[in-house]
């Protein structure tokens, strides 16, 4: 298939379709694995205890539910704009296609975040301490901003360098709990412990609160949806990436957190920005901290700078179906990437860095995405009226059922998360309500207004 980019409407230059197969299965891994996991497994087991494992475990069944209505809508329309796309065409509200896609937006925000908060935490003090937090975060942000404005092949390339790192660091946790399981060290019965204690009600809002943190380690397949104009063959190379990308992590994942509680008490663990470091400190083998840190280090940036390019191809999609003003389509002629918004989003990042910590911009960009979800579940049932020529995968009714449930049930207070998850999040939806005033009055007075449904381009 050529990677040529035709000129779309308004004379501005196509994406151009450099991720084949087997890059698209290392993005959404990459995409999937590090800050999550690497950064909030101990703020996992601060709120549910030595069993941190069960919650990871039902975040991996939740993303598999929701993954499979992806790979049905992405395979069915192949464009960048993602969950607004795919809102838009099922409800045909112009109001909440806009509301869904600056929430998915903002999630990769938050996320690219908490990546950045991650790099300058205890992976970081390994090395030094005398660069204030927050000044190494604003600079981790801006070269991710840079690396992303060079171009989608180098970006992915990079993904691909880090995704080995990082997949690295995650097998030497393996290989430190295998030698412990051998040697007769840890503790099994942490894994059972909880620490919610009195009724039954508390255990559950315990699990389903640590369970919907311990989701952020789980997002990132959606936004590889967001890469779809930039993929060969999309409606063939998505569903065995999807699902290939969440089955890997969510082993992973599990295991490792098994591995965390077997050799760390929850509450070192809780204690600490950089919980596998405490891990690997007490395997038992003499691995050095310091050359694990920099691996943590790779993979919180691999997060960060997928997250960033998956929030300015967002924009570059809602801009080209005019849910966005058009500059933020902008291309750079020679690089071909949507040079408006990266900028954009970088400096919404960048804000965001000042917002919170590591648990609170985590549990921000789950909740933002458990809500977006949601909808995208209920989407998929509602397109199915909608026919296309082409072949793509089509998911078992129930599953985009169950996805709906479990979505809305971990983004609901059931789930025991700070307020401040809910006044970040509803300043967000707000900021983006700002927004969409200032679209509708600059169309208006254009004499144009949002089209009722999004044209394709071909």
């Amino acid at each position: 298939m050529s990677t040529t980019a035709e000129p779309v409407d308004g004379g501005e230059p196509a994406l151009k379709r450099a991720i084949g197969p087997k890059l698209l299965i290392l993005f959404v891994i990459g995409d999937i694995l590090g800050t999550g996991i690497y950064a909030t497994t101990g703020s996992v087991a601060g709120k549910v205890g030595g069993a941190l494992w069960l919650p990871f475990a039902i975040g991996f069944a939740v993303a598999l539910l929701t993954a499979a209505s992806y790979v049905e809508l992405v395979g069915k329309y192949p464009k960048a704009a993602g969950a607004a796309l795919y809102t838009q065409k099922a409800f045909e509200v112009p109001f909440l296609t806009f509301i869904i896609a600056f929430m998915v937006m903002c999630s990769g925000l938050s996320s690219a975040s908490a990546a950045a908060r991650a790099f300058s935490g205890d992976y970081l003090g390994e090395f030094t301490d005398a660069v204030p937090p927050t000044l190494i975060a604003v600079l981790f942000i801006l070269a991710l901003a840079a690396l992303n404005l060079r171009g989608v092949s180098e970006s992915v390339k990079a993904n691909v360098v880090l995704t080995l790192v990082e997949l690295t660091g995650l097998t030497i946790i393996l290989v430190i709990g295998a030698y412990a399981v051998l040697s007769g060290e840890g503790e099994p019965s942490r894994l059972g412990d909880f620490q919610a204690t009195g009724t039954g009600y508390a255990l559950l809002t315990s699990v389903l609160g640590a369970t919907a943190l311990g989701f952020f380690a789980f997002v990132g397949f959606e936004d590889s949806v967001n890469m779809a104009e930039e993929t060969q063959d999309p409606a063939r190379t998505f569903p065995r990436a999807i699902f290939i990308g969440v089955g890997v992590t969510g082993t992973i994942y599990v295991l490792v957190a098994l591995i965390s509680s077997l050799l760390v008490d929850y509450r070192v663990l809780e204690g600490s920005s950089g919980p596998l470091l405490e891990v690997v400190k007490a395997g038992g083998l003499d691995f050095p901290p310091k050359l694990f840190a920099l691996i943590a280090l790779f993979a919180v940036t691999n997060s960060a700078l997928i997250n960033i390019m998956m929030a300015s191809r967002l924009c570059y999609g809602m801009a080209n179906e005019r849910i966005l003003p058009r500059a933020m389509g902008k291309v750079l002629p020679r690089r071909r990437t949507p040079v408006v918004g990266i900028v954009f989003v970088s400096l919404l990042a960048i804000g965001l860095v000042s917002t919170g910590e590591i648990e609170g911009l985590g549990d921000t960009t789950s909740f933002l995405l458990l809500c977006v979800f949601a909808v995208v579940n209920v989407a998929v049932l509602v397109l199915r009226k909608d026919r296309v020529e082409h072949h793509h995968f089509r998911t078992p009714t129930i599953l985009p059922v169950l996805g709906a449930i479990s979505a809305l049930v971990l983004a609901s207070p059931l789930a025991d998360r700070s307020s401040d998850v809910y006044i970040r999040a509803a300043v967000l939806v707000a900021l983006g309500v700002v927004l969409w005033a200032v679209n509708k009055l600059v169309l208006r007075a254009r004499g144009e207004d949002t089209p009722a449904s999004p044209a394709p381009r071909q």
